[in-house]
């Protein structure tokens, strides 16, 4: 039986939104990411909101708009995707690794103020697989150094919450991914929130080469309107063509993810009285379910994914710990020692099938292959060790 990866579940539906706006004349940002801007700030109870075109390109823009950059540090967990440290290279900064929780995968506050130097300017907690940070309490701890951004990397966690507050509540600012196996996706493409009025004029000039006026602005009195650069910035808007996806998605988000609790608990109770290690949940916090990640013995972990791909079964890695990357090993010279949580944790992930459409058959295929071939190699490594 064939099991895909992922599997969105936009349809031939929704090739309409984009026809309307093609008969439009803005394909790039226009009224259409307007319109998602203020839906977002409804969703997340955030006095802002502003469309990227990735990610990757949001959290450049944001650091750009927080004048970070060459001299000053940025610190980041050791297990994450590497856009995370990335960023705060691009801009010329020094990502600063910590280790995380042995039990959620996720940043602890402690850890993060025994990494603070003079040069801290940022940190950025990672919702990991879709679990949130104690932004509040991570806030708490930094409450002697409020020049420190909380940047939340809210990719894997856009209808996540911890104690009633969705990402955005307690923070700087917190910036989300569309990519296309996001639980809300419109291919390529991401979002930042924040309550900072001043931040999100800098960001609106940021995310569009330091342009002090947009294109729908510069021609909304019927003629060419002069604009300015009054700062550096980036390409980092998303055009009207593929924001006219994210409205429908985003008024049902919330009705889609009993499916993938579903999904995920079903994963779980499969797992539970196995060598087959998953995260550990945190209190008082709803899970976004964007992923399901299983962890085996390191030394079986590459054999375990061929077993996989051996019975038609799709998989990835989220994630290898990014300071054993060649390029941070290389310029920072961090050992697998170094972090090793990240690193155990990252040597042995292994991210199953997960989406609305996997069936209940696909998904006992899934665990069948698990448990009866990849978990009695995970017990004898067990045994040896």
């Amino acid at each position: 039986m064939k099991v895909d990866f992922y599997r969105h579940d936009l349809g031939p539906e929704h090739a309409s939104l984009v026809a309307d706006v093609l008969s439009t004349a803005y394909l790039t940002s226009g009224n259409v990411g307007r319109e998602v801007e203020e839906k977002l700030c409804g969703y997340f109870g955030a006095k802002h909101a502003a469309l990227v075109n990735s990610w990757t390109n949001g959290a450049v823009a944001a650091l750009l708009a927080l004048d970070i950059g060459p001299g000053d540090e940025v610190i980041v967990p050791a297990q994450t995707f590497i856009a995370t440290a990335n960023v705060a290279e691009l801009i010329g900064a020094k990502p600063v690794f910590v280790d995380v929780d042995p039990i959620t995968l996720l940043m602890r506050p402690e850890d993060v103020r025994t990494a603070l130097t003079p040069r801290t300017r940022a940190v950025i907690p990672v919702h990991l697989y879709g679990q949130m940070v104690n932004i509040a309490t991570l806030k708490a701890a930094l409450s002697d150094r409020p020049n420190i951004a909380i940047i939340e990397d809210s990719a894997h966690c856009f209808e996540g919450e911890l104690g009633g507050s969705k990402p955005g509540r307690h923070s700087t600012c917190a910036i989300f991914s569309f990519y296309a196996t996001k639980n809300v996706t419109c291919g390529e493409g991401g979002a930042i929130v924040t309550n900072d009025s001043s931040l999100y004029e800098r960001l609106i000039q940021t995310r569009m080469h330091g342009m002090s006026a947009a294109a729908i602005d510069r021609f909304k009195l019927g003629g060419y309107q002069h604009w300015d650069m009054v700062r550096v910035g980036m390409k980092a808007n998303l055009s009207d063509l593929l924001a006219s996806l994210l409205p429908g998605q985003i008024d049902k988000i919330d009705e889609k993810l009993p499916r993938r609790e579903e999904l995920c608990s079903v994963y779980e109770r499969a797992f539970a009285n196995t060598p087959i290690r998953i995260p550990g949940g945190i209190t008082n916090g709803k899970h976004a379910r964007h992923i399901f990640v299983i962890h085996v013995p390191p030394q079986i972990r590459d054999q375990a994914s061929k077993m996989l791909g051996d019975n038609d079964i799709g998989i990835t890695v989220n994630y290898r710990s990014v300071p054993t990357m060649t390029f941070y090993r290389e310029k920072y010279g961090y050992t697998e020692t170094s972090f090793p949580t990240s690193h155990y944790w990252g040597a042995g992930t292994i991210t199953l099938p997960l989406y609305l459409s996997l069936s209940d058959e696909q998904q006992s295929h899934v665990i069948n292959v698990v448990k009866n071939h990849i978990a009695p190699l995970a017990e004898r490594i067990i045994r040896e060790l």
